[in-house]
C-alpha cells in the first residue's frame, strides 16, 4: 500500500463537525483571510476551494442562501455572471492556465458536496494537468498553498 503523508489533514479529520451551512457561516463571520475570500460583490462572495480539484479552485456563491438557481433574482444572477468573469481574468493573469472547467452541481447526486448553499466552480486547468497521480493511484497533488494563492489573487483584485 501506497502512502501520502498529509500530517494537516489531522486538523479537518480531528475536529468536531459544525452544523449549519458553511457558507452562511463564512460569510457572516467576516475573517475574509482566515475563510480565502478572495472578494466580496453586491450578492456573491468569491472562495477558494479547501478541497480542491485543480490549484486554484474558486467558489462563487450568492449571499443569500438557497439551493436552487431558478430561485435566484435576476439582479442576483447578473452579479454572479460579472464576479465570475472577474474573477476568470484574475485568475488566467495569476495562474496562466490553458482552459477552464466552469461548473454546478445541483444536489448530491449529481456531485454536490455541499447541497444545500448553491455555488459555482470556477476550476483553472493546464494541459497534462492529468498525469499519473491520479490515474495511477488516485491521488491529485496541487502544487500551491492556499495561503500563497490567495495572497497573489488578493494583490491581483486591488
Amino acid at each position: 500500500m501506497d502512502k501520502l503523508w498529509a500530517p494537516w489533514r489531522i486538523k479537518y479529520v480531528s475536529q468536531k463537525k459544525d452544523s449549519g451551512c458553511l457558507f452562511c457561516k463564512i460569510n457572516k463571520q467576516k475573517k475574509d483571510k482566515k475563510n480565502h475570500i478572495i472578494l466580496r460583490s453586491l450578492h456573491c462572495f468569491v472562495v477558494l476551494n479547501r478541497y480542491p480539484y485543480n490549484n486554484g479552485h474558486l467558489l462563487v456563491t450568492p449571499y443569500r442562501h438557497t439551493s436552487d438557481f431558478e430561485k435566484l433574482k435576476k439582479e442576483e444572477i447578473f452579479d454572479i455572471y460579472k464576479v465570475m468573469i472577474k474573477i476568470k481574468k484574475m485568475v488566467k493573469k495569476v495562474l496562466q492556465p490553458d482552459g477552464f472547467n466552469l461548473g454546478l452541481n445541483i444536489g448530491e447526486t449529481a456531485g454536490a458536496g455541499i447541497t444545500e448553499h448553491l455555488h459555482f466552480h470556477l476550476v483553472p486547468r493546464w494541459r497534462g494537468d492529468t498525469n499519473f497521480m491520479p490515474v495511477l493511484s488516485e491521488t491529485k497533488i496541487i502544487s500551491q498553498s492556499l495561503d500563497d494563492l490567495y495572497n497573489k489573487l488578493k494583490k491581483e483584485n486591488k
